[in-house]
């Protein structure tokens, strides 16, 4: 004697869409949308360059009849700790907009992922540029002068630097993504469970 075969339950249509990963459309209505961040984030380079040059370190010369001569630190050790500096301003920077970018609650996704490198790449260009603008080398005439002293400028030394404020947003959102309840993100709007 055998058993009828046991029927399944009919599957249910889900009454949220909006859960899965709805392409190209999306990732385009995300970069829309996210025109404004792309801009905040660039702008938040102008006080990172602020804090670079105000903690960056700087070598001081003293102006001779035979040329300038350092007092204290070492050129080397000066670039070194600017390098320094400007990785752990634009690392803090990064990770700041990344987590507050979780907050925009309409704007979760691949886009805004792509928002976020670029405009961690435009705020650690506008950093850098900033920084070197409020700290200039000595000009020949200040050079010339005997007896003064004169400050280095601030320069970067290291390109690679650039890239820390786009891997800290990223990462900072990507901690918010892993931490995330349902599968939607937790978008505002819509009903984002997962279907079941």
């Amino acid at each position: 004697m055998s058993t009828p075969p046991l029927e399944a339950p009919p599957l249910q249509a889900s009454s949220s869409t909006h859960a899965f990963w709805q392409g190209w459309p999306e990732v385009v209505q995300d970069l829309r949308g996210g025109k404004g961040l792309l801009l905040a984030f660039a702008l938040t380079g102008i006080p990172a360059g602020l804090l670079w040059w105000l903690l960056a370190p700087k070598a001081v010369y003293r102006i001779t009849d035979e040329g300038p001569v350092p007092v204290g630190r070492l050129v080397a050790e000066v670039q070194a700790g600017a390098d320094a500096v400007l990785v752990l301003v634009l690392l803090g920077l990064g990770l700041l907009v990344g987590l507050a970018s979780w907050r925009l609650r309409s704007r979760r996704g691949v886009g805004t992922l792509i928002v976020l490198a670029v405009g961690g790449c435009l705020a650690s260009l506008v950093a850098w540029r900033f920084g070197e603008l409020l700290r200039r080398p000595p000009s020949e005439a200040d050079l010339a002068d005997v007896g003064s002293t004169v400050t280095t400028g601030l320069t970067l030394g290291s390109l690679p630097v650039l890239a820390a404020t786009s891997f800290a947003a990223l990462l900072g959102y990507l901690i918010c993504v892993l931490v995330a309840a349902d599968d939607g993100l937790g978008r505002a709007g819509s009903d984002r469970a997962a279907p079941g």
